[in-house]
């Protein structure tokens, strides 16, 4: 089964590749590898999660917006690669968590992206992480996810 097909089984429909909003590229191939930028939660330029976890917003929500970022970066590899099929594995995701004092869950709210990874390309979508608890985010997002895909 090749992943456009994976994903249309699982109903996930991979956003649009987000542009950049700074002075850099959203993905960039060298080799073999696809690089992706960071990734927070932003819908036509608005934040759909921002705050501290662990404060402001719920572990629920931010695995959850762990995983929108993750497909948008996703999907910034696909457009880089030449369609998400040509994807072999994902080799790294760093997500990092705008949190608030004393949360010590970052590895809980990484699972989010990880598991969606999982979820979509099986053996091929686990991943080496780093999963990071940050003072603050770009825009005051909850969550940043960048990525390392394989070609």
């Amino acid at each position: 089964m090749t992943t456009s097909q994976r994903l249309k089984e699982l109903g996930i429909e991979l956003p649009a590749p987000p542009k950049p909003v700074g002075s850099y590229v959203a993905g960039l191939r060298t080799g073999n590898l696809v690089f992706v930028s960071g990734q927070i939660p932003i819908e036509n330029g608005v934040i759909k999660l921002a705050g501290k976890v662990g404060k402001d917003v719920t572990l629920e929500d931010a695995q959850a917006a762990a995983r929108r970022c993750a497909l948008a970066g996703l999907s910034i590899a696909a457009d880089v690669a030449g369609g998400v099929d040509k994807i072999k594995r994902v080799v790294r995701l760093a997500v990092f968590v705008n949190s608030a004092p004393g949360f010590t869950d970052q590895p809980k709210v990484a699972n989010g992206a990880s598991d969606a990874m999982v979820e979509i390309f099986g053996e091929a979508g686990r991943h080496v992480r780093a999963a990071v608890g940050a003072n603050e985010l770009p825009l005051n997002a909850a969550v940043e996810v960048e990525m390392i895909v394989e070609v």
